[in-house]
C-alpha cells in the first residue's frame, strides 16, 4: 500500500492550523433594541405619603406603584 502523500509546505499547514485556531468566529448581527419584558431593580425616591399610600393595602405594594406609573406614562393598552 502506498503512503498518502500530503500536499502544501509543512509551514503552509502550520499556518493553517494556527490561523483556524486563532481567527475570531463572524459576529452574529446587532439585535433590534427591543424593550425588555422582564422587571429590573432600581433605586428610587419617593415621598413618604405617597410610599404609605400604596403600602396601605400591604403586600404588592411595588406592583402597584408599576401599574400607577405605567397607567401614568400611557403603557396601560400594551
Amino acid at each position: 500500500m502506498k503512503p498518502t502523500r500530503r500536499t502544501g509546505s509543512a509551514f503552509d499547514r502550520a499556518e493553517a492550523a494556527f490561523k483556524s485556531a486563532t481567527t475570531k468566529p463572524a459576529e452574529p448581527a446587532p439585535k433590534a433594541n427591543i424593550v425588555p419584558e422582564g422587571k429590573e431593580m432600581v433605586s428610587l425616591r419617593l415621598d413618604r405619603a405617597v410610599l404609605e399610600h400604596f403600602q396601605e393595602d400591604g403586600p404588592g405594594w411595588q406592583d402597584r406603584i408599576n401599574a400607577a406609573l405605567r397607567q401614568a406614562a400611557g403603557l396601560d393598552g400594551e
